[in-house]
C-alpha cells in the first residue's frame, strides 16, 4: 500500500505529460490549410491563467482547441562559476580549464561552428519547408524544454536537439504531422551523445502519448543521422557561454548565480525564435552576456576590452541579436510560449525570469569604441 501511495504523484505527473503531448500533437496534426505568408498570419495571443504557487491548480492555454498543463520543473544540477583570477585562462589549479591550450580549443570551435556542413540555412522555412512555419517550430521547441525537464536532461542536450532539428529541416522537407516525431528523435540522439544515462526509446514514445511507435522513432533517428551524415558534435551557444560568462564575471560586481542563471535563461530564449537561427552560436552567447550585464547594471557599458578579446566581437556586431533577445525577454516576441518563462521563474533559478529590464538599450552601447571599466 505504501508503494502505491508513493507512486501516485509520479503517475499524475506523467499523465499530465501525456495530455500535453496529445495537445501538441493535435495542433501540429491539424488539417492542412491554404498556405499564407508569415506576415498574414494572426498573432498567437494566447491568454494564460497564472495560478498561485502551491495551489495545485492547472495553467492552461487555448490554441485551436488545445489545452496544455504547465508542469513543475524538475531539479537540475547547475555548475558553479570558477574562482576569479587576473587572467581568465590562467587557472593552474583546475586541469579542466586547459589553460595551456584553451585559446587553440576555442579557435578550433569558432572554425567548426562556421562550417556550412554543421550550420542550418538561415532561411530554410522559406527555401525548403512548405508545411512547417516559424510558429510551429516555436511550439515544438517550447514543448521540448518541458520534455528535457521531465527527464532531467542537461541543457547541452536541449541545445544539441534544436541544432539537429534546424539542420534536418534545412536539408529535407517535412510534413507537419511528423514535426513532433522529428523533435523527440532529435532529443533521443542528443541524449545518447550528451547524457550518462539517456532515456529509453519507449520513454520518448510515452511522452508523445504514444502518438508514434518505437519503430517510427527509430526510423526517424536513422533518417536524421543519414541526413546529417553523422556530423553530430557541433559547438552550441552553451559551449561558448561557459567561457564568456566566466570572462564576464571578472572584476564585475554582481551575484554570480544570478548572472549565470540570467545568462542561461536569455540563451534558451534564443532557441524559441526562428530569427536567431542565422546567428552563429558564439555570437548568440556574446549577445547574451552583453544583455545580461546590461540588465543587471543598465547605467554601465556592458562590454569591455577583455570580453572583446575573448569573444572576438565588437558591440556593433551584437546589436541585431541583442535587440532580438531583449524583445523576447520583454515578451514583445514569442508571447505565447510560456514553458521556458515558467521554468526560470522558480526560486532555484533565482527567479531570473522576473528580473526588471529597461525597455530600451542605449544605442551608444553598440559603438565600437570600448574601454576598460
Amino acid at each position: 500500500m505504501e508503494n502505491k501511495e508513493n507512486s501516485a504523484p509520479r503517475r499524475l505527473t506523467r499523465a499530465a505529460k501525456k495530455r500535453a503531448a496529445a495537445a501538441i500533437t493535435d495542433l501540429l496534426h491539424a488539417p492542412a490549410k491554404k498556405r499564407v505568408v508569415l506576415g498574414e498570419l494572426p498573432n498567437l495571443t494566447n491568454v494564460l491563467v497564472t495560478n498561485k504557487p502551491g495551489s495545485g491548480a492547472e495553467t492552461q492555454e487555448e490554441k485551436g482547441g488545445m489545452k496544455r498543463k504547465v508542469r513543475k520543473v524538475l531539479p537540475t544540477t547547475i555548475a558553479t562559476i570558477p574562482a576569479k583570477s587576473d587572467d581568465v585562462d590562467a587557472n593552474l589549479d583546475d586541469p579542466q580549464m586547459c589553460q595551456t591550450y584553451v585559446s587553440d580549443i576555442y579557435e578550433y570551435l569558432r572554425t567548426m561552428e562556421a562550417d556550412p556542413k554543421r550550420r542550418p540555412l538561415p532561411d530554410y522555412l522559406q527555401r525548403v519547408q512548405k508545411d512547417v512555419n516559424a510558429s510551429m517550430r516555436g511550439i515544438l521547441v517550447d514543448w521540448l524544454v518541458e520534455v528535457a525537464e521531465e527527464y532531467k536532461l542537461v541543457s547541452d542536450t536541449l541545445y544539441l536537439s534544436i541544432s539537429f532539428i534546424d539542420r534536418y529541416l534545412s536539408l529535407k522537407a517535412l510534413n507537419k504531422q511528423k514535426l513532433q516525431l522529428l523533435g523527440v528523435s532529435s532529443m533521443l540522439i542528443a541524449s545518447k551523445y550528451e547524457e550518462i544515462k539517456p532515456p529509453e526509446v519507449e520513454e520518448f514514445c510515452y511522452i508523445t502519448d504514444n502518438t508514434y511507435t518505437k519503430e517510427e522513432v527509430l526510423n526517424m533517428e536513422a533518417d536524421i543521422l543519414e541526413i546529417l551524415k553523422f556530423e553530430l558534435g557541433n559547438p552550441t551557444v552553451k559551449t561558448f557561454l561557459r567561457r564568456f560568462s566566466r570572462t564576464a564575471q571578472e572584476n564585475y560586481e554582481s551575484s554570480a548565480l544570478q548572472f549565470e542563471f540570467l545568462s542561461y535563461y536569455l540563451a534558451e530564449l534564443s532557441l524559441l525564435d526562428y530569427n536567431c537561427v542565422k546567428f552563429l552560436p558564439s555570437l548568440v552567447a556574446a549577445s547574451v552576456i552583453f544583455l545580461a550585464r546590461f540588465m543587471l547594471r543598465p547605467k554601465i557599458h556592458p562590454w569591455d576590452s577583455t570580453l572583446r578579446q575573448h569573444s572576438g566581437y565588437e558591440p556593433a556586431n551584437l546589436k541585431e541579436c541583442v535587440l532580438l533577445i531583449h524583445d523576447l525577454y520583454l515578451s514583445r516576441r514569442g508571447r505565447s510560449l510560456q514553458a521556458l518563462r515558467e521554468k526560470y521563474k522558480q526560486h532555484k533559478f533565482k527567479c531570473v525570469a522576473t528580473t526588471p529590464s529597461p525597455p530600451e538599450i542605449p544605442l551608444s552601447y553598440f559603438e565600437d569604441s570600448v574601454t576598460d571599466l
